[in-house]
C-alpha cells in the first residue's frame, strides 16, 4: 500500500522539528558557552568530543533496545515520543545555564547537560530514521520518502540557522544569554508538537520478525555489513568538513568581517544558504536524478563543494565589505550539502537491504543508530577543531573586529581562522570521495538485484 499524503506530511514535519533542535545545538552550543558565558574554548571542544566518544557506546545499545521493543504501538513510536519529550527538556536547560555558576561549575554544567542531550537525542533519532524501511517499500518509494524527510530536515536546519541570532537579539533585547534561553524554549515546544503529529499519523506497515540480537551480535553485524561501514565513514568525513565551517562562520562574520551590524550580514548569508540548501534537496536533486544515478550525483556534489571552498578561500583575502560576494561560494557549498544530505540517507537505507541479503538479518535500528552516532561524532570532531582554532586565534567576546585581532595576535590569527574553515574541509571532502569510490558497490542495478533476491 502506497504512502498517503498525510503520512508523508506527518513524517516530514517530524524531520523539521528534529533538525531544528539538532542545528541549534550543533551550531550554537560552542558559541553560547565560549563567547557568551566565557567558558574556555578548548575546554568546550574537549566536552563536545568526549560526549561523542560516549555515544560510541550509547548509540548501538539504543539500537538494540529499539530492536527488542514490542508494544501495540510498534517498536519505534514509543521511543520516538519519550526521547522527544526528554530531549526538549534537556535542550532548554542546556541553553539556560544558571547565572550563579562560574568557572569549573559552569564547565561541569555544560558537560552534564550536553551529554544528556546527546543521550536523549539518540533515543528519538534512531527510531525516527529506522521507521523508513519499516513502513516503505524499497526502491523509488523509499528513496522518495528519504528525499522528502531530508528536505524537511533541511528546512528545519535552515530555519534555525537563519533566524537564531535575530530572534536571540529580539527576545533578549540585546542580552544574548536571555535571548538564547527564551529561543531554546520556543524551539523545544515546537519540537514536541511536530513529533507528536508524526507519532499520531505514522504506523509500521511491515517489518521482518527476527530474534533480538545481543550487543555483541549487533557490533558483529555492523562489522560484517561492509557497505554500512563504508557509508558511515563517508558520512563522518563529509559532515566533519561541513560542520567545521558552520561552527566557525559566526566567528568569521563577527570578528573578521566585523562591524556593528555583523549579525545582519550573518543572517542574510544564512538566509541565502538555507534557501539554496532547501532548493537543492527539493528541486536540484530530483532534477539531477532524472539524468544521473545517485552515485554520479554524489561525485558531482563533492566537486561543487570543493570548488565552493576554494572560491571562499580566495575571497577571504580580498575586500569582503560586501556580503553578497560570499553568495558565490555559498551557492556551490550549500547546494552540494543539500544533495549530499539526501544521498547519504539513501545510501544508508540501501545497506539495510544489503545486510539482510548478505547476513540474513534486517537490522534497521542498528544501521540507523550508526547514522545518529556518526552525525554527532562529526559534530564533536568539528567542534574540537573549531575550538582549537579559536584558542590559537585568541578570539573572545572582548574582541570586536579584525583590527583588534591583528593588533593583539598578528595577522596570522585571521589567516588561521580563514584557513581552518576552508582548507581542512577540502581535505575532508577529498578523503570522503576517495574512500567512497574505492569501497561502495550498491549501484541502482545492484540494489534491484538484491531486492529481487530478498523477495524470492
Amino acid at each position: 500500500m502506497k504512502l498517503t499524503g498525510k503520512e508523508k506530511f506527518s513524517y516530514g514535519l517530524g524531520a523539521v522539528g528534529k533538525d531544528m533542535v539538532y542545528m541549534l545545538s550543533a551550531s550554537y552550543i560552542l558559541y553560547y558557552y565560549q563567547d557568551i558565558l566565557g567558558v574556555n574554548a578548548f575546554a568546550m571542544g574537549i566536552i563536545l568530543m568526549a560526549a561523542r566518544v560516549f555515544d560510541a557506546f550509547n548509540d548501538p545499545i539504543m539500537g538494540v533496545i529499539v530492536a527488542k521493543t514490542r508494544t501495540k504501538w510498534g517498536k519505534f513510536r514509543p521511543w520516538l515520543l519519550i526521547g522527544t519529550l526528554l530531549n526538549a527538556g534537556v535542550l532548554y536547560f542546556m541553553f539556560a545555564a544558571p547565572t550563579i555558576l562560574k568557572g569549573g561549575d559552569l564547565v561541569v554544567y555544560a558537560a552534564v547537560t550536553y551529554i544528556l542531550w546527546g543521550v536523549t537525542y539518540t533515543m528519538m533519532d534512531i527510531p525516527y530514521w529506522s521507521m523508513i524501511p519499516a513502513f516503505t517499500q524499497g526502491g523509488k518509494e523509499r528513496e522518495g520518502l528519504s528525499t522528502l524527510a531530508r528536505s524537511c530536515a533541511g528546512v528545519g536546519s535552515a530555519i534555525v540557522t537563519i533566524i537564531t541570532m535575530q530572534c536571540v537579539y529580539i527576545l533578549g533585547q540585546g542580552n544574548e544569554r536571555v535571548g538564547f534561553q527564551l529561543f531554546s524554549l520556543i524551539i523545544a515546544v515546537l519540537f514536541v508538537i511536530f513529533i507528536g503529529i508524526t507519532c499520531l499519523n505514522i504506523k509500521e506497515k511491515s517489518t521482518v520478525d527476527v530474534d533480538s540480537p545481543s550487543v555483541g551480535q549487533m557490533f558483529k553485524a555492523l562489522l560484517q555489513n561492509d557497505q554500512a561501514m563504508t557509508v558511515v565513514i563517508t558520512i563522518v568525513l563529509i559532515n566533519s568538513a561541513i560542520y567545521i565551517t558552520s561552527n566557525l562562520v559566526i566567528y568569521f562574520f563577527k570578528y573578521d568581517m566585523g562591524g556593528e551590524g555583523w549579525h545582519n550580514a550573518y543572517t542574510l548569508f544564512n538566509t541565502f544558504g538555507g534557501a539554496m540548501q532547501i532548493l537543492s534537496m527539493m528541486l536540484f536533486f530530483p532534477l539531477l536524478r532524472k539524468f544521473f544515478n545517485t552515485i554520479r550525483i554524489f561525485y558531482i556534489s563533492i566537486i561543487m563543494a570543493v570548488v565552493g571552498y576554494a572560491v571562499l578561500l580566495a575571497l577571504t583575502f580580498t575586500n569582503m565589505s560586501n556580503v553578497f560576494i560570499l553568495f558565490i561560494p555559498g551557492f556551490f557549498i550549500f547546494v552540494a550539502n543539500g544533495c549530499l544530505t539526501v544521498l547519504t540517507t539513501v545510501f544508508l537505507a540501501n545497506t539495510v537491504d544489503y545486510g539482510q541479503w548478505k547476513n540474513n538479518r534486517r537490522d534497521e535500528s542498528v544501521i540507523f543508530s550508526m547514522q545518529t552516532f556518526v552525525v554527532k561524532l562529526a559534530s564533536g570532531v568539528s567542534a574540537l577543531i573549531a575550538s582549537v582554532c579559536l584558542s590559537i586565534c585568541n578570539l573572545s567576546s572582548d574582541t570586536t573586529n579584525v583590527t583588534e585581532i591583528v593588533e593583539a595576535s598578528g595577522e596570522s590569527s585571521v589567516i588561521g581562522l580563514r584557513m581552518t574553515m576552508t582548507v581542512i574541509p577540502i581535505f575532508g571532502l577529498v578523503a570522503a570521495v576517495w574512500y567512497f569510490h574505492k569501497k561502495y558497490i550498491l549501484t541502482d542495478e545492484k540494489i534491484a538485484e538484491i531486492n529481487d533476491a530478498i523477495k524470492e
